[in-house]
């Protein structure tokens, strides 16, 4: 089977941020997609939103970017769309929140949004797919072909637990505190096909394992590969699929400059034959739940300099930051790179809602508080 990549000269980006829609005095979810995505298609062609879709359930919608030169520009443009959905959906008397999870709303009780690609997923997958009350956030980078984008993949694998990290924002699931800082990431796992990806050499790898599951059957199509990072070969992209929904789009934002800064630096290194060997697939593994259990307070595993060893995430990050400055300064990120620093000290979302909990408050309010921080786009003190 041929696989055919659409070229992308330049490492421009997308976002899809996914969001839960609520009632703005209980908190609750409503399954209000049908209603408000009609009203903000109406204008349009077809009565379809170019850029705000249908997600699996009628509680969550997703906001989706054009393709951009920047995360400044991509923040505009999650911004605007976000503008239009809550205004339909205060006039409703509802509101919108960012977040892995919603802090207490139940699976069994959400409505499978109309789309038939949902309800087939639902009957294929049972109950992992219907506790999939979860939202996320993707980032896509552009990259020149299938072969260098399996290269930057391989790479990348090394900082997808950073990712999940400074992105957490799901602490609790269906009204429990679950211990983790991203409970989104196991639930999410839970399918088949999602997870970390397996280690593929190169392109004609990756199009024998695709040929493998569809001529088997076992999918229909590449877009039911769900990895934490995955190439899109219709959009000549790699897709960074790991992360939480942070709470705010500006933390979004910052994500999506370290995807596509990272990706710039591992291209140009791979132009000059200087990218490292692969990491280890078990020890990103581990990695990835010690991201998931403890987020930013991890300590990884990190195999470089010696035997491997264990550093903490709060040290590893500005090293990182430091290595990718001269590529962010060449695109533009560096303001993006400096407000991954801004989570590291006002702590992810899953920090700041134990905080609140911790504090006396409960999780109705955890939902007022996750509503005016996207609101408002910034950190707002209990």
């Amino acid at each position: 089977m041929t696989i055919d990549f659409a070229f992308n000269g330049r490492p421009t980006i997308g976002v899809e941020l996914e969001l839960h829609l609520v009632d703005a005095v209980t908190g609750e979810l409503v399954s209000a997609a049908n209603e408000l995505l009609a009203e903000l298609g109406a204008p349009h062609p077809d009565g379809e939103h170019p850029k705000a879709k249908h997600e699996l359930f009628q509680s969550t919608v997703e906001i989706i970017t054009g393709v951009c030169e920047s995360p400044a520009e991509a923040h505009a443009d999650l911004r605007a769309t976000l503008a239009e959905l809550q205004q339909a959906a205060a006039s409703r008397g509802l509101a919108v929140i960012s977040a892995g999870t919603h802090p207490f709303g139940l699976a069994r009780d959400q409505d499978v949004s109309p789309h038939p690609r949902y309800h087939e997923l639902v009957e294929a997958m049972q109950w992992p797919a219907r506790r999939l009350l979860i939202c996320g956030q993707h980032v896509h980078v552009g990259v020149r072909d299938g072969e260098r984008a399996i290269t930057i993949i391989n790479e990348m694998m090394r900082h997808l637990p950073l990712f999940l990290a400074l992105s957490a924002s799901s602490p609790f699931f269906e009204g429990e505190d679950s211990g983790l800082a991203s409970a989104r990431s196991k639930v999410f796992e839970a399918l088949p096909t999602a997870g970390l990806p397996p280690q593929i050499t190169g392109w004609t790898d990756f199009e024998a394992f695709m040929s493998t599951l569809i001529d088997s059957e076992c999918i229909s199509s590449i877009r039911e590969v769900w990895w934490d990072i995955r190439p899109h070969p219709d959009f000549g992209t790699i897709e960074f699929r790991m992360c939480d929904a942070p709470h705010t789009v500006r933390e979004a934002t910052a994500l999506a400059g370290l995807a596509q800064t990272l990706v710039a630096w591992a291209d140009d290194l791979a132009d000059r034959g200087e990218l490292p060997p692969a990491p280890n697939e078990w020890t990103v593994r581990e990695n990835r739940w010690l991201a998931a259990r403890h987020g930013i307070d991890a300590r990884l595993i990190v195999e470089r300099d010696g035997p491997p060893r264990r550093q903490a995430i709060r040290e590893l990050l500005p090293e990182l930051l430091e290595q990718l400055a001269p590529t962010a300064a060449t695109i533009g990120t560096e303001a993006e790179l400096a407000g991954l620093l801004d989570i590291l000290e006002h702590g992810t979302g899953s920090i700041r809602q134990r905080r609140l909990v911790e504090g006396g408050a409960s999780l109705l309010d955890v939902v007022h508080h996750l509503a005016a921080e996207l609101l408002d786009d910034r950190v707002v003190r209990a």
